[in-house]
């Protein structure tokens, strides 16, 4: 199965009576993908190793949400923070910037109108900015927009991502290098246009089993060299309400039995400290996932826990720790109640395709001849992939959250026709 990021596979395994405490049934037999070479496998031996170390040091068992950070962030071991390549052919996945150019020259139209709608001065920040195409293609277009920022910024957890990025930079577009600058933390204040595109399905989740009137944390624990799924009892707590509030959503589904899915704690909290730091402009959040009644819909009872190994989606999140990616959906409900919670305004909300359409993208297709078939026959073919309901156009959505710019204004550019905020 090609790994676009898209799909909703994730097994949910049989469990015993429920107890305090209960282990769940180890993972199926590995599936028949592509092996790593020897060092590869090396990197993930010692990143396993670390995990049952945690484990141990806690007691025998910690949750998804730990297991999945270590997997991911562990410094020079994760996925994101060490290891081989992830986007591209040579990777694990591909996302919108690399399947083509058009994709950051279409965003480009709503980064001229927020950065002119922001102060003077107003900057871009990207954050997860993956080889760096987005950045090349977003500061390429707003040149010739004649509307660049003053600088783009780049919040870049991995060392390895980081080179790739200055080399893309200097080798495509050095006169633009200069602006580009890359941050460690968040800045305390900021003018301009935050950019998240493929960002919050990469963080963390808990995931919780709702059964019956009992609430479970899944998490992870040991069976000699392996992992194995355990669960306990949801305590209080911020996790435990955020479950609450869920639980009755779920039951009104009719839902008999068991229910799991995940709750991203972490993104709530990242759209929090976003609102706090923003003092003029807007967040942009490009990502697959629902409003909350999609999320949560009585089909989607397995929640949305997905990986993404050589291009193959899977469901495994404890095959090769540290060589595959392992996302979540996001639920978009969610991430408008932090930021409307935060002081932000709700701009818009619709898909990839309506976002792009509004945008332009078939009118910048459209500069390109067609009567020059070498050129636009696969750019065409692109746009296809980016707007298609089959494709990425209806499963990732764009949601646009302001400050000081929303009233006695145009509404954003990309959210002019298909808003979908009542789905929210």
């Amino acid at each position: 199965m090609s790994a676009s990021k898209e799909g909703l596979r994730y097994r949910c395994y049989l469990l015993a009576e429920s107890t305090v405490k209960r282990s769940i049934a180890p993972m199926q037999p590995q599936p028949p993908f592509p092996l790593p070479g020897e060092a590869a496998l090396e990197h993930s031996r010692v990143l396993t190793k670390l995990i049952h170390e945690k484990i141990s040091a806690a007691g025998g068992w910690i949750s998804f949400e730990h297991y999945m950070r270590l997997a991911l962030y562990a410094p020079g071991m994760g996925y994101y923070s060490g290891g081989p390549a992830k986007f591209g052919q040579e990777g694990d996945f591909v996302t919108a910037p690399e399947i083509s150019p058009l994709f950051g020259r279409t965003v480009a139209r709503q980064a001229r109108q927020i950065l002119e709608l922001a102060d003077e001065g107003s900057c871009i920040l990207e954050f997860g900015a993956g080889t760096g195409k987005l950045a090349l293609d977003l500061l390429v277009e707003l040149e010739k927009l004649d509307c660049l920022p003053q600088q783009y910024f780049i919040l870049e957890v991995s060392a390895e991502l980081r080179q790739r990025q200055r080399q893309l930079l200097e080798q495509f577009a050095p006169h633009l290098a200069s602006r580009v600058f890359w941050l460690k933390h968040l800045p305390e204040q900021f003018n301009g246009l935050i950019l998240a595109n493929e960002v919050l399905d990469a963080m963390p989740v808990h995931l919780i089993a709702w059964r019956g009137t009992t609430v479970y944390e899944r998490g992870v624990s040991s069976a000699g060299h392996e992992f194995i799924w355990s669960e306990r009892l949801l305590a209080e707590g911020v996790l435990f309400e955020a479950a609450q509030e869920l639980a009755d959503r779920i039951r009104l589904g009719r839902n008999e039995g068991e229910y799991v899915s995940e709750i991203c704690l972490q993104a709530r909290g990242f759209i929090a400290s976003l609102g706090k730091m923003l003092q003029r402009g807007a967040i942009l959040l490009i990502d697959y996932g629902f409003g909350r009644d999609e999320y949560y819909h009585p089909q989607r009872r397995q929640g949305t826990l997905m990986c993404h190994y050589r291009h193959h989606t899977h469901d495994n999140p404890f095959y090769l720790p540290g060589l595959q990616d392992i996302t979540s959906h996001v639920d978009f409900s969610s991430a408008a109640s932090s930021g409307l919670e935060a002081g932000l305004q709700l701009l818009g909300y619709t898909t990839q395709a309506h976002f792009l359409i509004n945008c332009g993208i078939t009118e910048i297709l459209a500069e390109t001849p067609a009567a020059n078939a070498k050129d636009y026959l696969p750019l065409a073919n692109q746009v296809q992939k980016l707007v298609s309901p089959a494709e990425m156009g209806e499963l990732f959505k764009v949601m646009i959250l302001g400050k000081g710019i929303g009233n006695n204004h145009p509404p954003p550019v990309g959210f002019t026709g298909g808003d979908k905020s009542r789905l929210l």
